[in-house]
């Protein structure tokens, strides 16, 4: 419990928006949850939220003491009332999460403050009690492969350090089988094959740049893809990233003449459609074990599939994934 007595400069002020400045963790929904249920009361009576404190009055808060910490990108969670994912999986050890394109996964330079798929994650684990950050040392809950904001599809998330190391080693290993499903201008030749180059990354411009040979800096690549159908126009193409690189699939099928759907980046705009985001989606994952993986062993030859990708029922809607 922790209380604060008002004085002259607070005086006068609603009790909602004292607490959205004294407690900004607090998001205002549980404010105001908390208000009803007497967990915030003031010279301990109930109190409601638009009333007007008075200087020398004591407001009693019955909240947790992560509330009371400054905000912080560590912290952004609790500002998080009504956490939203669309969940895959979940067990003791993983969630996998469906993302939904324009949602970023981390914050990036503090833009995204508590408006992030990992913040959606730990708010989710804090709220079911299955975290407790209080009484850990230093592990939080992580992502253990991320998705480009305007990418959707299956993210893996680690409720433990075991999971973590594991899920980690086994992403390095190339042990968990990723697919995307993709729509791209025209037709590729041939309508199954692999994509194989040479990319390197150009950080000031956050694209990449892929070239037949070997250029200073780059890596290799490589996609193998595979051509569901064809219609207006358009097809759409299961891939398979055999390498994982920035903007990979994106750049590869450009670099062969077939733009992403939708990719401003890479591709150019199309006025027959009209899409927001690069129709690209990792759909389908598949856990492929080779070697020992501890804990999670018993996840290994298990397949989990998103219900279903928007731009494909939308061009394709005879074709079922």
């Amino acid at each position: 419990m922790k209380e604060f007595t008002i004085g002259p400069n607070d005086a006068g002020q609603r009790l909602d928006r004292f607490l959205a400045k004294a407690v900004p963790l607090l998001p205002a929904s549980l404010a105001q949850k908390y208000i009803r249920i007497k967990r915030i009361k003031c010279n301990g009576k109930r109190i409601d939220r638009d009333t007007r404190l008075q200087e020398g009055d004591v407001l009693q808060l019955y909240i947790n003491d992560e509330f009371f910490d400054k905000p912080r990108e560590n912290n952004a969670y609790l500002t998080v009332a009504n956490p939203m994912l669309n969940i895959v999986y979940e067990d003791e050890n993983i969630l996998l999460v469906d993302k939904r394109p324009g949602l970023a996964v981390h914050p990036h330079d503090g833009a995204e403050y508590g408006r992030t798929l990992i913040d959606h994650i730990q708010s989710y684990l804090y709220q079911k009690r299955e975290w407790r950050p209080r009484e850990e040392n230093a592990f939080t809950p992580a992502l253990c492969n991320r998705i480009d904001r305007n990418t959707g599809g299956i993210v893996i998330a680690a409720k433990t350090a075991e999971a973590l190391r594991v899920m980690n080693q086994k992403i390095k290993d190339r042990e968990i089988d990723k697919r995307y499903l993709a729509i791209v201008e025209g037709t590729p030749k041939p309508k199954e094959g692999s994509l194989k180059g040479y990319l390197f990354k150009d950080a000031q411009k956050n694209r990449v740049y892929v070239t037949d040979v070997p250029q200073p800096g780059s890596k290799t690549c490589q996609t193998n893809y595979k051509t569901i159908a064809t219609a207006a126009g358009l097809s759409l193409v299961e891939c398979e990233l055999i390498t994982g690189r920035t903007h990979q699939i994106r750049a590869q099928f450009a670099h062969a003449g077939h733009p992403l759907l939708g990719d401003g980046k890479y591709g150019k705009p199309d006025k027959r459609f009209d899409r927001n985001y690069q129709a690209l989606y990792s759909y389908k994952l598949t856990f492929t074990f080779t070697t020992d993986a501890g804990s999670l062993d018993y996840l290994n030859g298990k397949s989990f599939q998103v219900e279903k990708v928007d731009f494909a029922e939308q061009y394709f809607p005879n074709v079922k994934i």
